[in-house]
Parts: C-alpha cells; sequence; structure tokens
C-alpha cells in the first residue's frame, strides 16, 4: 500500500472518530499499528469497527435504493451475503451510531 493510501486511510479513520464523538461525546482514537498487529481501525466500547474506503462499491446503489422506499420515519437498510460468507447488514453511518449510542455506556 502507497504513502497516499495510508495518508487517506488515516483520514478517514479520524472522520469517524470525529463523528462519533460528535453524537456520543465519547473521545474515540484509532487503534494505532493496527494495520502491522491485525487489529481493528476503531473500538468503541463493544463494537470493533473497521473503516474502508474504496473509490466505488457497488452497495451504494442498494441503499439509495432502500432509501427511496422510505417514509421520512423509516431507517434504509441493506442485507446482503456474498457466495459461502455470513449474512451482513449496510446502513447509513449516522442511522447506526444513534442506534449504537444506546448501547454505550454513559460518560
Amino acid at each position: 500500500m502507497g504513502k497516499r493510501q495510508r495518508q487517506r486511510g488515516a483520514e478517514t479513520e479520524r472522520e469517524v472518530c470525529d463523528k462519533i464523538a460528535e453524537i456520543t461525546n465519547w473521545v474515540v482514537k484509532r487503534e494505532l499499528g493496527q494495520a502491522r498487529d491485525g487489529g481493528c481501525d476503531i473500538r468503541l466500547a463493544q463494537f470493533v469497527i473497521e473503516v474502508k474506503r474504496r473509490k466505488s462499491i457497488a452497495v451504494y446503489d442498494w441503499v439509495d435504493q432502500a432509501k427511496a422506499a422510505c417514509a421520512p420515519y423509516e431507517l434504509p437498510v441493506v442485507v446482503c451475503r456474498g457466495d459461502k460468507r455470513e449474512f451482513l447488514v449496510v446502513q447509513p453511518f449516522e442511522d447506526w451510531l444513534r442506534m449504537a449510542k444506546d448501547k454505550l455506556p454513559e460518560r
């Protein structure tokens, strides 16, 4: 992985940390050395968060489709699975963060 890719990954991880802090009032830091040690990008109480940023991911089309079907009070969720893989849930980060906030201990 090139230097610019590492920088872009670190920038995205910091952006996610800032967004979590904004909504939860928690101080959240990146797990430094995680690439070398095989760990996750961010730990938040019982949540282990892996942050990915790519130029194009087809799942956005699915999320857009779910959003288009939502009434104002509903939350879009995509459930997907690759062949011989487990099901995954994909949803907008801020929707997930608001739900996860209720699971975090008070600070």
